[in-house]
């Protein structure tokens, strides 16, 4: 009826669980944008209890928004990533941004670039961000530090090998927080951003090397990430079915509910299989 934001704190989600959907679908949607009024979403969460009573920890087990003719599903795996309903992965290989938070571009990829320092035309390889010194920079994807060192220009970097074909580098930092040789997932702290070597200010300069040829990391195609490996493909079908079988059983609930009255109101009913109380808000 509003923003999703709203509609799922009306619906009963909590701001974490809200944004917790947000991120999952944020390759696929753009929910400022693309959402409309009348647009639908579900949502199956698991609740912690003990003794019956609630403990705050809930998780986000699947999701399904309905918007116009488009349907967006995203289900819960052992390995703990999302996946559509096919068993394609809902995350990028790689992250397009090596931070945790939005911070301003101060220089982008530019192969015409005139140095700030030198006054020279000189080609700029990668994306700068005005980080302040000290920021947490991750890494954008799996791989192994194939260097780290420090370097008269380049100062405090670290070179990420991604399979055979992508490399990342992380330049001017204030401080290393890998070794060479270490294996590292994407998401993990690997540095934290500084102004180490000729710079003119604190700053983040990030590259993406594919096939060896630096390219602009906000614009290059990223794969995605693997889907579901054909050996569990039967167990993840099969907790697929089951979700879907409860999201339509929360939804035929949720049309009688409407049917029987205009006010908002709230029931709990017991799944077919009686293994799931559903909670459902009109």
């Amino acid at each position: 009826e509003n923003t999703f934001y709203l509609s799922a704190q009306r619906a009963g989600l909590t701001e974490i669980e809200a944004a917790t959907v947000t991120r999952i679908f944020q390759e696929q949607l753009n929910f400022s944008r693309s959402i409309r009024k009348g647009d639908q979403f579900q949502i199956i969460r698991s609740v912690q209890t003990v003794d019956g009573k609630p403990t705050g920890q809930t998780r986000i087990k699947s999701a399904r928004v309905q918007r116009r003719a488009y349907e967006h599903t995203a289900f819960l795996f052992d390995d703990g990533r999302y996946y559509d309903k096919k068993g394609k992965s809902l995350a990028r290989a790689f992250t397009r941004t090596p931070l945790d938070k939005s911070y301003r571009i101060s220089s982008r990829f530019n192969p015409s670039r005139v140095h700030p320092v030198t006054g020279r035309v000189a080609r700029h390889n990668g994306t700068d961000f005005a980080t302040p010194t000290g920021t947490k920079v991750l890494s954008t994807g799996d791989g192994v530090v194939s260097r780290t060192g420090n370097h008269p220009f380049a100062g405090r970097y670290i070179d990420i090998q991604h399979g055979g074909q992508y490399k990342t580098r992380y330049l001017h930092l204030h401080k290393v927080l890998v070794r060479r040789g270490e294996s590292i997932s994407r998401g993990q702290t690997i540095a934290l951003s500084g102004n180490s070597g000729r710079s003119t200010g604190p700053h983040l300069h990030f590259e993406l090397h594919i096939h060896g040829q630096p390219v602009d990391p906000m614009k290059a195609k990223i794969p995605i990430s693997r889907s579901v490996p054909q050996q569990h493909k039967e167990i993840f079908d099969k907790k697929v079915d089951e979700q879907i079988s409860l999201l339509n059983t929360a939804t035929q609930l949720t049309k009688m509910a409407l049917n029987d009255s205009e006010k908002r109101t709230c029931g709990r009913h017991l799944s077919a299989s009686g293994l799931y109380l559903i909670q459902i808000c009109t």
